[in-house]
């Protein structure tokens, strides 16, 4: 079998690559995503997009070892979805409606879990076994690597390191309807946030303006030595620092890949979480590698490969 399919799908675009078994992606395409009535053409609109390309590339179904499947909810190791918040979906069985639909293996897997054995696979923890991976966009999502292998859980949940609590006297609630959680303060709307709350206090000594805060201007600032964008981002590290050293006492990774949005402020992020990371972190892990994140949008696809490659 030569080649497989990564596919990822998202609330508005469903991201496909057609890949060889041996890790070259031979080509990427996408098409949207029909969330309309609970979502119910999304799989099959996948199924007949990739039918399409094999039969474009004149490729038949003994070539093919399977569809790999990343989905923006927890999955079962049956590849079974209970809920999804963007996809309209409710109980699914994703592996066995796109088998049925293709004839081919499928697997699927969370979609922060997938990314994560992407950058394992082929890009920023190429070569690592095992490795924590944190997406810092509008939330944070995040997936765990041991040994190779994403930690799913009982219900598909593992690795959902944004709801991590980091801090017990917060009173306003997250997202997921609990209190403290790490996505409150590290994601872009988080940081936005703790930006806004240091401005209440005091704007005097900033560039940073109520009006246009977001996660870049903060970074921006920073990069021209800007007092209170200093602040914010030493807050920013020390949560996140310190949650990553707790996660490295349970997982021991070996490197530890930021991604999301907010990594596009670059080096000087990982300079701010590492060194928090060092004060709390078991000795055993204070040599952990901190990088950022090389695949970009094809992270999910490549993962997504590699699930059926394994």
């Amino acid at each position: 079998m030569q080649y497989c399919f990564g596919v990822d799908i998202g609330g508005t675009t469903v991201k496909m690559g057609l890949f060889r078994t041996e890790g070259t992606l031979v080509e990427k395409w996408e098409i949207k995503t029909r969330t309309e009535n609970r979502g119910e053409a999304i799989l099959p609109d996948v199924a007949a997009s990739l039918k399409s390309k094999m039969e474009e590339k004149e490729i038949g179904h003994l070539q093919i070892a399977g569809i790999g499947i990343g989905i923006p909810a927890p999955v079962d190791d049956r590849g079974i979805v209970q809920n999804t918040a963007n996809l309209g979906w409710g109980y699914k069985e994703v592996k066995r409606e796109m088998g049925e639909l293709t004839g081919l293996k499928v697997k699927a897997g969370n979609d922060a879990n997938v990314a994560a054995l992407g950058e394992m696979w082929l890009g920023a923890g190429k070569g690592q076994k095992n490795m924590i991976m944190v997406t810092l966009g509008t939330g944070v999502g995040g997936g765990v690597i041991v040994n190779g292998c994403p930690i799913v859980g009982e219900h598909g949940a593992g690795g959902e390191i944004g709801h991590i609590c980091v801090n017990y006297e917060e009173d306003e609630t997250c997202g997921c309807g609990s209190r403290g959680c790490l996505e409150q303060y590290t994601s872009a709307t988080g940081i936005t946030r703790l930006a806004r709350r240091r401005l209440e206090k005091n704007s005097d000594d900033t560039v940073l303006k109520k009006e246009k805060l977001s996660a870049k201007a903060v970074f921006d600032a920073l990069k021209e030595g800007d007092k209170a964008a200093e602040e914010i981002v030493e807050e920013f590290g020390t949560y996140l620092g310190h949650a990553m050293a707790n996660m490295a006492a349970i997982t021991d990774p070996a490197v530890i890949v930021i991604g999301g949005g907010v990594s596009k402020a670059g080096d000087i992020l990982l300079e701010y979480v590492e060194k928090h990371f060092k004060e709390r972190a078991f000795f055993a892990n204070k040599e952990t590698k901190f990088v950022l994140a090389e695949l970009g949008n094809d992270a999910g696809i490549c993962g997504a490969a590699k699930l059926i490659i394994g």
